[in-house]
Order: C-alpha cells, then structure tokens, then sequence
C-alpha cells in the first residue's frame, strides 16, 4: 500500500514538473518564402518549443481559404494580400510585419547555356530567341511580367511560346524537364529547384519584386506565439538566411 502510496506521490509530481503542452501555431504560407521558411522554422522551434504547422500554397489560394472562414493563426501573402485581407477584418493591422522581397528571375534547364540577360535588350533578344517560355499563372509574378513583355512591345511574338503553368514549383518541373527553355519565377522559387539553373535576376531598370509580409489572424487561436514567431522572423541573426535564399531583407 505504501509503495502504491509512493508511486502515485512521485507520478504527480512528475506531472507537475513537465513542462506545459507546446503550442501547434497554423501558419498558411506562400510559395514565394518556402525556402527561408524551411530554414528558419527547426531554429524556431527547437528555441521555443512549438509546433510550426504549415501549409503552403500560391498566395492568391491562401487568400481563397481565409476569404472561406479556415481557421489560422499566422499567415504569409503578398504585400498586396495582406492589405486586402487587413481591410476584410480577417487579420490583425498591428500585426502586419514586412518580411521580405524577391525579384522576378529567370531560369534554363541545369547545363544549358546560358543567355546574357544583364541589359534590357539581352533580355528581350533571350525572350525572342527562346522556343518556349513559362510562368506561372496562379503566382505573383504573372502579372508583373505580363506588363514588362507589354512594355517591351514583344506580346503577340511571345504568345506563341508559352508553355503556361499553375505554380512556379510547376514552372521550374517544365524548366528541369525541358517542356520549356526558359522559366519565369521570383528568384527565392527558382534557386530551390533541382534541375535548373538560375540565369540571372531580371536587370534593375526591369526589375520587380514580389513581396511577403506577414499577420496574425483575428481569430488566432495562438496568438502571442504567432506574435513570437513573426519577432523571430525578422530578426536581424536571420538576415544572411534571406540574402542565401534570394530574398532582400
């Protein structure tokens, strides 16, 4: 009876000495910061004790699912995005914390020679001479470089050449496999990607960038983690991880 008695005695106290139940913290994420986030999250983690749990998607998806009531605690959209859904009252305006940006790249099958894009005309003549060319058409930067081929003054020769996909994961697989020559995607989508080289950054007086900015939802279940885990994010120890990953800080 007294060793049942010492038993019970030592099993609660045990219990009380465990540390409490780490938080889950839902995180929607885009595709566009997939690369940092998969670097930094372990750290995060293994620093604080919860649970990142992710889902990644093209952001314009992610905005679908918030739009329809999912519940979350922290997302990562486009700028743009996240601005809309602030305004929709589906995330906290406090919260809105600028992460990072990547500007449009673009990228060859591994091995293929590569064009010299480093003008605006080396990058219209590389456009022109491609057999086939892809982007993606769910991602942000469809838009900016549907304006640029405009402002080129090359659309109707490049209509022709599109080997068009959903995702950039789905562009750089057309890249990599030789579906298309050339790929279209932010730079942070293209380095990850087995298969394909990166042929360079778009020149500057082209350039654009997609940027990540991150909120916590207002109806956050975890919210002074997700607040932990944007403050992580931004951190200035985890700059050179960005910079590694194609994103500016």
């Amino acid at each position: 009876m007294h060793t049942i008695k010492r038993v019970t005695t030592l099993l609660f106290c045990l219990a009380l000495a465990a540390p409490a139940h780490a938080a889950d913290i839902k995180v929607l994420c885009s595709n566009g910061i997939r690369a940092v986030m998969q670097e930094l999250l372990p750290r995060f983690e293994d620093a604080n004790g919860d649970k990142v749990v992710l889902t990644y998607e093209p952001s314009s998806q992610l905005e679908k699912r918030i739009d329809a009531g999912e519940a979350f605690d922290v997302t990562i959209l486009t700028t743009a995005l996240v601005d809309r859904e602030i305004a929709a009252g589906h995330l906290d305006a406090a919260s809105r914390t600028v992460l990072a940006r990547s500007g449009l790249g673009v990228s060859i099958r591994e091995g293929a020679k590569k064009p010299d894009i480093r003008t605006v005309d080396g990058l219209k003549r590389a456009l022109l001479d491609a057999d086939s060319i892809t982007y993606a058409t769910q991602g942000a930067s469809a838009q900016p470089f549907e304006i640029l081929v405009a402002r080129l003054g090359i659309t109707a020769q490049l209509r022709p050449k599109y080997n068009l996909q959903k995702t950039a994961a789905e562009v750089g697989n057309a890249v990599s496999s030789g579906a298309a020559e050339l790929g279209i995607a932010p730079v942070s989508e293209i380095l990850p990607v087995r298969g394909v080289d990166l042929v360079g950054a778009l020149p500057k007086e082209v350039q654009s960038y997609v940027e990540m900015t991150g909120a916590i939802g207002t109806k956050a279940a975890q919210k002074d983690e997700a607040k932990k885990l944007l403050q992580f994010l931004t951190a200035p120890a985890n700059r050179p991880v960005y910079a590694m990953k194609g994103m500016e800080r």
